[in-house]
């Protein structure tokens, strides 16, 4: 039988969080723990997925594991704004001492890690950007996957459910990293995380995972209380000892310079919310749309901020509530939160 998240002994799910953060140590982690971890694919190659999807089953002794994979969209970049932006750059790779990237669109490897997926089973995959397919649904419930969809609206949460999806991770206003909207180019959402959920819950008739700006155990039990399976938190982790967070990253989490979170496309192409710093504030203006252009463009430039230990070259994916993240093992968050 697939996996039920209602069945998780503690209603924690470890968010994946692409671009290190996720480290199969921290999705082993969540999952000893009690709660669900994640590993995902996002940036990765198929192989390299494979073989850290791999690496958290075989740490994971306790219960299940979960894979996310970035559903490809139709990039929304023009030539032209591409090159506005990559001049407009130019002044940040001469402070850093590097070329930038070469921008390009491409699918993530979509086909190859679904073939991870079908391979590795694990027992959840949630998918983030978009919605498989009806066909790789079939395929992945057909292998005994359980399939989430990440949604940030009552109307992608009915696309989801149509398509058929057995669970939805609803993510709120709050969350850092990446905004789960399935339109690139649409305004992230304002609908507090408690009014979505309540019209989801409302509505459909599958479970529902909460995500987006959750740190504390009261957050956690009021999600719980909405109706929620389980609670989602991916900031709440950044700093715990199992992460893969960059020292720069950890480090201007904990640093009292930092005051706020913005959305911004700057990084990537793709709203994204994260800590204010002077990339942002000086690019965010005329940053375009053109995921993962954009992201190719500036990895480099983030690359070599993290090297220079420089926290205003680089993109700190932050929720709104990261003064409240924790150093300290995975257990004991979970602990804390539960």
């Amino acid at each position: 039988m697939p996996f039920d998240l209602r069945e998780l002994r503690v209603p924690i799910v470890v968010a994946p969080m692409a671009g290190g953060p996720s480290t199969p140590e921290l999705a082993a982690a969540g999952t000893n723990a009690g709660g669900l971890g994640f590993v995902p694919g996002g940036y990765l190659t198929a192989e390299a997925f494979g073989e850290r999807l791999a690496a958290a089953r075989s740490l994971a002794t306790t219960g299940p594991i979960g894979a996310n994979l970035f559903v490809p969209q139709p990039s929304a970049a023009t030539p032209a704004a591409i090159k506005a932006y990559a001049t407009a750059l130019a002044p940040d790779a001469e402070r850093y001492g590097v070329g930038l990237g070469e921008p390009r669109s491409d699918d993530d490897a979509w086909a190859a890690k679904l073939d991870v997926l079908l391979d590795v089973r694990p027992e959840v995959a949630s998918f983030t950007f978009g919605l498989p397919s009806a066909e790789d649904c079939r395929r992945l419930r057909q292998a005994g996957i359980t399939i989430v969809g990440t949604v940030t609206t009552l109307a992608e949460a009915r696309q989801a459910v149509d398509r058929g999806v057995d669970a939805l991770a609803v993510q709120g206003p709050r969350a850092g990293g990446h905004r789960g909207t399935f339109d690139p180019t649409a305004e992230p959402p304002s609908q507090p995380l408690d009014e979505l959920l309540a019209a989801v819950t409302s509505t459909l008739n599958v479970p529902v995972v909460a995500a987006g700006g959750l740190m504390t155990a009261d957050d956690v039990h009021r999600v719980r209380r909405s109706g929620a399976v389980a609670a989602q938190l991916g900031t709440a982790f950044l700093l715990a000892d199992e992460a893969g967070s960059s020292p720069v990253h950890r480090a201007a989490l904990q640093d009292g310079a930092f005051i706020e979170t913005v959305v911004t496309k700057a990084f990537s192409g793709r709203y994204a919310r994260g800590l204010r710093n002077r990339f942002i504030d000086e690019h965010e203006a005329h940053a375009p749309f053109g995921y993962p252009e954009v992201h190719y463009l500036t990895a480099p430039l983030r690359a070599a901020a993290v090297r220079a230990g420089d926290p205003h070259g680089v993109n700190i994916w932050a929720g709104t509530g990261f003064c409240a993240a924790m150093s300290a093992p995975v257990a004991d968050i979970v602990r804390a939160l539960s």
